[in-house]
């Protein structure tokens, strides 16, 4: 009787939530012993220690996961299930090193005496078990703008405390410098006061690349996400919120667009690496893992628009300087990533709505009666608008720097230099040329590029090309004595002019602000200089003309609050401070102010 009482309350709803928070917290405690582990150097007896600590961790998270599926009989999603069965088969093959002599039969399993495995489960024991926890946005403590500025704050500043870890470094780094890193890694600048290749150690590298991914999806993407991917479901309140996370037109799109959106950057993030491996030769690097890493660390890097390298001189480093093929590849992992989701979200809409159109044209040997509006305004707006600037910016550097930079290149690599060097100021952050030896006319055109930066709802900053797009199309609309911008037969929302002429008119406040206090901070530096790493942090570029590391430490954190006020936008910053006025439900008489 007892023994039935006792099994009843095993399966009732609150052992099911003690057991859910036990195995969370045991989960997360796991993963800080391997922070620790990984960041700290260990003695012999600390090492055998922690491994065993590991090795019972997972056993009890493993058997409680056994309880959920047999004590409670619960149906896990496919994607659960999927991930229960990677963290058992990571158990099996680390069972298989607990057995003397394996290993002399399996010299392959030799890479399991390395703890990459163990991690591995932690790892992937923890993200489970994140996922079972109720992740819910208070929306009344925190707005939208508060809550996104606030993950950017947390993660920057975890990023700071995992970069002084001293297995981080190779000979330390101060506070200053690794909140520097970590601001430009997760507001995916580029800018570095140390160089990342040399100075960093392969987890520190690994942290950089962790906090450029987080940065360029945005933790708030990435959490919530996570969350329903595992449960399937989630609050309407949260639903709300990443509505205007990911500019989706209607409530049930939203986690649609949220996977399509995770899909799409590590499939093309996949690619990328792919082809930065197969265009690395032995004599660039020799072993495999190094290349491997290098393409991964790059891919990342140049899909967020990030700009870190592990290369000394990025890539107008002596041995890559000439790698055609990998600044294509760079190239176009930096535009796709810069492009904006919504838009490559729309024309693969296009795409599929053409084909689906073409077999039925096919079928039916007559056009459909009628074509709907399937690439919408803003998508058009940006299109047109990168590829103006991309052209433009192209045959400037080709003209400009024909006899200068361009000269040690042959035909064909001055194009790629030239179409590479008008793309990377538009918030990439790479360079194939020395950016201190660019003629003053090609400077002025990288800051105007800078400036204008990528498009809206990508990984790149700057103000965005549709925001000088409505401004252009403004300036003709009042010539032409219209009251109203219209374009391919769509007017233009009074929203959206406002809210155009604000991120400009803010931008080069706080562009201004930036420069005015470096050069007070730094008398000796040029005006030019600083006005390029000021115009280059806000936008979240990294092209620099080589005074970052020489600055003060009063500059270094002007430049750190501007990578971040790029990053978040002023306006954002201002939503976040001011009351929003829910309803006005009166209006003034209108009058004219003089202007010009």
């Amino acid at each position: 009787m007892k023994f039935s009482g006792f099994k009843s309350w095993l399966r009732n709803e609150r052992f099911l939530r003690y057991l859910n928070r036990f195995s969370f917290i045991l989960s997360f405690i796991t993963v800080l012993v391997a922070i620790y582990d990984l960041g700290f150097r260990q003695g012999e007896y600390e090492e055998q220690q922690l491994n065993s600590y590991y090795f019972t961790i997972l056993i009890i998270g493993i058997s409680a996961i056994l309880l959920r599926y047999l004590l409670f009989k619960i149906k896990f999603r496919l994607k659960v299930r999927i991930f229960d069965s990677l963290l058992g088969i990571i158990f099996l093959l680390l069972l298989l090193v607990k057995t003397d002599g394996i290993l002399e039969n399996f010299p392959a399993l030799e890479f399991l005496n390395k703890m990459a495995y163990m991690y591995a489960a932690a790892l992937v024991y923890f993200i489970r078990e994140f996922a079972t926890v109720d992740f819910r946005f208070q929306k009344q403590y925190l707005n939208p703008a508060q809550l996104f500025i606030t993950s950017f704050l947390g993660i920057i500043f975890l990023g700071c405390g995992l970069l002084m870890l001293p297995k981080a470094t190779h000979e330390g780094i101060s506070m200053l410098d690794a909140l520097f890193t970590s601001t430009s890694a997760v507001c995916v600048t580029g800018l570095i006061v140390v160089d990342t290749g040399s100075y960093f150690t392969v987890f520190g590298q690994s942290i950089i690349l962790f906090l450029m991914q987080v940065g360029g999806l945005g933790i708030m993407t990435f959490a919530s996400y996570f969350s329903y991917f595992f449960r399937g479901e989630t609050s309407y309140q949260s639903q709300l919120m990443l509505k205007d996370a990911t500019n989706s037109e209607k409530i049930g799109e939203v986690f649609g667009v949220l996977k399509k959106i995770l899909f799409i950057t590590f499939l093309i993030e996949l690619i990328g690496a792919i082809w930065i491996y197969l265009s690395l030769n032995n004599s660039e690097i020799s072993g495999m893992g190094d290349r491997v890493l290098f393409s991964v660390f790059h891919a990342v890097s140049g899909f967020c628009n990030a700009g870190f390298s592990t290369l000394e001189n990025s890539l107008y480093d002596p041995g890559f300087r000439f790698n055609y093929p990998l600044h294509l590849g760079i190239a176009f992992l930096f535009i796709l990533g810069g492009i904006g989701f919504p838009i490559v979200l729309n024309l693969y809409k296009y795409v599929k709505f053409s084909l689906h159109n073409l077999i039925l044209n096919f079928r039916e040997r007559k056009p459909l009666p009628n074509s709907p509006w399937v690439i919408n305004l803003n998508t058009r707006i940006v299109i047109v608008s990168t590829v103006v600037l991309l052209s433009i910016g192209s045959v400037g550097f080709y003209f400009f720097e024909y006899n200068n930079t361009l000269a040690e290149h042959n035909w064909f690599g001055k194009i790629v230099t030239a179409f590479f060097g008008a793309a990377t100021p538009r918030t990439a952050g790479f360079n194939t040329i020395d950016i201190g030896a660019l003629n003053f006319t090609t400077l002025m055109m990288l800051f105007m590029l800078m400036w204008v930066g990528a498009s809206p709802a990508s990984t790149g900053g700057g103000i965005k090309t549709s925001t000088i797009a409505v401004a252009t199309l403004n300036f003709f609309s009042l010539a032409r004595g219209k009251d109203r911008i219209e374009v391919y037969k769509r007017e233009v929302s009074q929203a959206s002019i406002r809210r155009a002429f604000a991120i400009i008119s803010l931008s080069l406040m706080v562009i201004g602000f930036s420069i005015f206090l470096i050069t007070s901070f730094d008398q000796e530096k040029t005006l030019l200089s600083i006005a390029f790493e000021a115009f280059s942090a806000y936008s979240t570029v990294g092209l620099s003309t080589g005074i970052t590391a020489d600055l003060s430490s009063y500059s270094k954190m002007v430049i750190i609050f501007t990578m971040f006020i790029g990053r978040v936008s002023m306006l954002t910053i201002m939503i976040a401070l001011l009351r929003n006025v829910k309803h006005m439900n009166y209006k003034y008489p209108t009058d004219e102010i003089l202007i010009n």
